[in-house]
């Protein structure tokens, strides 16, 4: 769905919207997940004009195949509404439903145009270049979390998502504009960021900017959570800290809720038209991109330079102009940073990548003054406090009886001993009994058991303190899923105690391996249900070698030698 005219939102009149909030009252409601309400945000606040709700069925396929709607306007990316296919059945082109924040506030009214279910799996070839699920994360969420429906249709929004913090950074496009006029700002580079920022992308966005003669719009994306970084709070501080560095006057600082998709090139082409849509003249782009691997330190999925070609190659028709970021490194002998290019083979390029920093702030070791602003690195210190302050999971996994739950036992008396984090005990069975009593043993609620054990680790975690997991575990998913969780927000110790099934059946004082082997019970892990062994697991563990004691003495070295104790 498109317009063809600009309007400062689609936000009704208070009078429109106090009739559409009686009419909700009978309809059927949606409540949104993170990643739709950023969508229907930018929706709202017309960051993705021209659309004005959520792409018909014609307009996906032209965007899938030609990066335009039908009419010919330029949209490189789907923003459709995914649903569930039992919440589709319910649903009927022509039917008006509420769309509400995760409390159930209201924001929007949808008029259904089309409900279909699309080809995963074209999309995922035409959007990120792969249909496989292990080689990008962006075709990983589509085709394992998003609904198998999508819905289109006009959106009349009632009021824009609610957030309580920086509400004077979240600008709306309307409001970019206002200032810019005011400012008397025509010529507005727009810099896109969801990283930490230090010395060298001050030299470099003030380079570019004086090359063109434009002030700065730095727009961060917050809101959504992304690995190797703390929660958004840490990154607005740490923005807020790099924009004192700049001549009074030359830049603006505003937030956007963004639901990246690191789609590549097509990625930086959508990423430059919502900054044209807050009011940006030209835009900075990465030779990396949209690069799902961007900063990670591992080989990049898209072409280096494609985003810069496809935004440059788009400019006539988008009207904005790409500026290239161009890598600057520090020259000691210089006291200065250069662009890379600009280098002599005798001069000596200093550089600390992100994980070398985020090793530092875990290690408390320090951070040099030429790579970035005291301030700063304040901020990240409270974030990433060194490991022997931070909460930490230890994550045992094995079959019953391979001695998990007494391992955790004695493991969390010599942390009691220690007294100086909290420390809280995860056992399966005692899980089982209390969080997850309803849950049968089918693989599907094993998942979800094991899952629930990982989001209450990861709050003990984020909060200082150390959680002991000791459930079976046996399959690989939800343990990474736990993993990629948990290492958000402090340390992550997955332990294989891999006692051989006989020993375990030697053991068995529940009985439930014989009760197994004679058929009386099913779903039994090592007879009737399989163990997948841990893919890299920090320890390996096998009970039948160690005692308690050792195993324990083992695991203690091991996070005394990584600086989680001291």
């Amino acid at each position: 769905m498109h317009s063809s005219e600009f309007s400062e939102s689609l936000i009704v009149h208070f009078r429109r919207a106090e009739l559409l909030r009686e009419e909700a009252v009978q309809l059927r409601t949606l409540d949104l997940n993170s990643h739709q309400l950023c969508d229907l945000e930018l929706l709202l606040n017309r960051g993705y004009y021209p659309l004005n709700g959520y792409l018909s069925q014609a307009d996906y396929n032209s965007v899938l195949e030609r990066m335009e709607l039908s009419d010919g306007s330029v949209w490189p990316m789907p923003v459709c509404l995914d649903v569930s296919a039992s919440t589709a059945a319910q649903l009927s082109p022509g039917q008006r439903i509420a769309l509400n924040d995760q409390e159930g506030f209201q924001l929007a009214i949808l008029t259904i145009g089309e409900i279909w279910q699309p080809d995963k799996l074209l999309e995922a070839a035409a959007v990120y270049g792969t249909t496989d699920p292990q080689q990008h994360p962006g075709v990983k969420h589509l085709l394992q979390q998003t609904g198998e429906c999508y819905l289109s249709g006009v959106v009349e929004g009632v009021s824009l998502p609610i957030h309580y913090d920086f509400r004077d950074l979240r600008l709306t496009p309307s409001e970019t504009h206002r200032r810019f006029t005011l400012y008397g700002w025509r010529r507005i580079l727009g810099f896109h960021t969801r990283e930490y920022l230090h010395c060298a992308h001050r030299e470099m966005v003030l380079a570019a900017a004086r090359e063109i003669g434009a002030s700065i719009f730095l727009h961060p994306v917050v809101g959504l959570e992304h690995p190797g970084r703390r929660d958004h709070y840490t990154q607005v501080h740490c923005y807020q800290e790099f924009v004192t560095q700049f001549p009074a006057n030359m830049i603006l600082l505003g937030i956007t809720p963004l639901a990246d998709r690191f789609a590549g090139p097509r990625e930086a082409l959508w990423h430059a038209m919502i900054r044209k849509n807050f009011g940006c003249s030209h835009f900075m782009v990465a030779a990396d991109h949209g690069d799902p691997f961007a900063g990670a330190g591992q080989d990049l999925f898209y072409p280096p330079r494609a985003a810069q070609q496809l935004v440059a190659e788009m400019s006539p028709r988008t009207r904005i102009e790409m500026v290239p970021e161009q890598a600057m490194g520090y020259v000691e002998a210089k006291a200065q940073y250069v662009f890379l290019d600009k280098v002599s083979d005798d001069e000596e390029v200093k550089n600390i990548t992100s994980s070398e920093l985020k090793r530092r702030l875990e290690w408390g070791l320090d951070i040099p003054e030429w790579y970035s602003f005291a301030n700063v690195v304040d901020e990240l210190r409270k974030a990433f406090p060194p490991r022997s302050q931070q909460g930490f999971t230890v994550f045992l996994t094995g079959l019953s009886g391979s001695g998990k739950s007494t391992i955790a036992k004695v493991l969390m008396v010599r942390f009691m001993e220690m007294r100086d984090r909290p420390v809280t005990l995860l056992d399966g069975d005692i899980v089982r009994k209390n969080l997850s009593s309803e849950l049968n043993f089918s693989k599907e609620h094993r998942d979800l058991n094991v899952t629930r054990i990982g989001f209450v680790a990861s709050e003990i975690t984020k909060n200082g303190g150390i959680a002991l997991c000791a459930p079976i575990a046996p399959y690989e998913e939800p343990r990474s899923a736990n993993r990629e969780l948990i290492s958000r927000y402090g340390g992550y110790i997955e332990i294989h105690v891999a006692t051989p099934l006989e020993i375990c059946e030697q053991r068995d004082r529940k009985g439930l391996y014989a009760k197994a082997r004679e058929g009386l019970v099913k779903g039994v892990t090592g007879i009737s249900d399989p163990y997948i062994t841990p893919s890299s697991p920090e320890l390996t563990i096998d009970t039948s070698q160690l005692t308690p004691a050792e195993a324990v003495q083992e695991i203690m070295l091991y996070l005394e030698e990584q600086g989680y104790i001291r």
